[in-house]
């Protein structure tokens, strides 16, 4: 086999086996030169023994999940704006205009309108599951707004020195799908709004971590697949991946056009990651490992005439074309299995 040959037969492995960095538990001996003889590869190294793991490393940045605009419901002046990096919950207050607050309630169909006795629908039922859940009572958890229902309305209004009125719109409610954390102010006190104008940036208080894969390595993120995200402070958080993208693009970098798609891991234990937003962290993708297996460099393989692959094996002096099956690749090298094969045997490879 040429060294041409071998040079175009690597190119083939490197397409196969991807780009991205990987781990694995073998230590790879360092090529030795081998004999002058034209028909000896120029160096060697052995067939080693042990786990191989496909597992990698990527940079991510550690945020929080979800973003979406939280938009004015009334005309006025803006008083006042929850600030950037507070997190608001239940009943908190999100921004105020002409005086008067605008509070966060829990769910996922927007405060579109104003409601009062004989409204229906889901919008309804999800004032009255927030009204219940801050302990006004009396009604009955459904679809229809009725007397009682705008009776703890009056109650929560005056709990906050409103107008009891016992009516809800957008003018005094947002809804989002939970507690929201401030990521940036749309607006400023002072400033005019109107219904539908942007006033506040928010995203969920889950922290999570993204991160960009390369569409040949998708198969190493797939949603449930464990992972281990070492932290800006240097502690290391478990959890998993929870959303894999559908389009990839080739991301902003100049000099790196590899198609990608967005990855997003979730913690565990979500409550207990610290650390700045937007901070660049590392995700480990724990991967698959296979035990006791025999592995070459990947350079080492050779397309071999017939159709598939092979390895150069050296011994006594001589050297002669072994067919090999291949498996795993991890950190340039490829577990292989094959009649004859054992560990310590020479084989050949590029000089180094």
């Amino acid at each position: 086999m040429s060294r041409r040959q071998l040079v175009v037969s690597l190119a083939v492995i490197v397409a196969v086996a991807g780009t991205g960095a990987a781990v694995t538990a073998l230590t790879a001996p360092k090529p030795q030169p081998a004999a002058a003889d034209p028909g000896l590869p120029p160096a060697t190294t052995a067939i080693t023994r042990g786990d191989l793991s496909d597992s990698s490393r990527q940079d991510g940045t550690l945020g929080h999940r979800g973003e979406r605009k939280i938009n004015a419901g009334a005309a006025g002046t803006l008083n006042w704006l929850a600030p950037a990096g507070s997190d608001v919950g239940r009943d908190g207050r999100l921004y105020e205009v002409d005086g008067r607050p605008v509070r966060l309630m829990y769910g996922p169909e927007p405060m579109y309108r104003t409601l009062k006795t004989g409204a229906e629908g889901k919008d309804v039922r999800q004032v009255e599951e927030n009204l219940a859940a801050l302990g006004y009572t009396g009604f009955t958890v459904d679809d229809a707004y009725s007397e009682k229902t705008a009776a703890a309305v009056r109650r929560w209004q005056k709990s906050h020195d409103m107008k009891q009125t016992g009516t809800l719109g957008p003018d005094t409610v947002a809804f989002a799908a939970g507690a929201v954390r401030v990521k940036q102010a749309n607006a400023a006190a002072g400033d005019q709004t109107g219904p539908g104008r942007p006033v506040l940036t928010v995203t969920g208080s889950e922290r999570v971590v993204r991160f960009k894969l390369a569409v040949a390595d998708a198969e190493q993120a797939k949603v449930g697949t464990r992972v281990s995200v070492e932290l800006p402070d240097g502690t290391r958080a478990p959890g998993r991946v929870s959303s894999v993208g559908r389009t990839a693009s080739a991301g902003d970098d100049p000099q790196d056009r590899t198609p990608k798609i967005d990855i997003t891991v979730s913690f565990d234990d979500p409550d207990k990651i610290k650390g700045v937003d937007q901070s660049p962290v590392v995700v480990d993708l724990t991967g698959q490992t296979r035990r006791n297996v025999l592995s070459v460099p990947v350079n080492a393989l050779l397309a071999l005439p017939g159709g598939g692959f092979g390895i150069q094996v050296v011994d006594n002096g001589r050297a002669r074309d072994v067919a090999v099956e291949l498996g795993m690749f991890g950190q340039g090298r490829v577990e292989i299995s094959g009649h004859g094969l054992r560990e310590g045997m020479k084989v050949g490879v590029p000089s180094a």
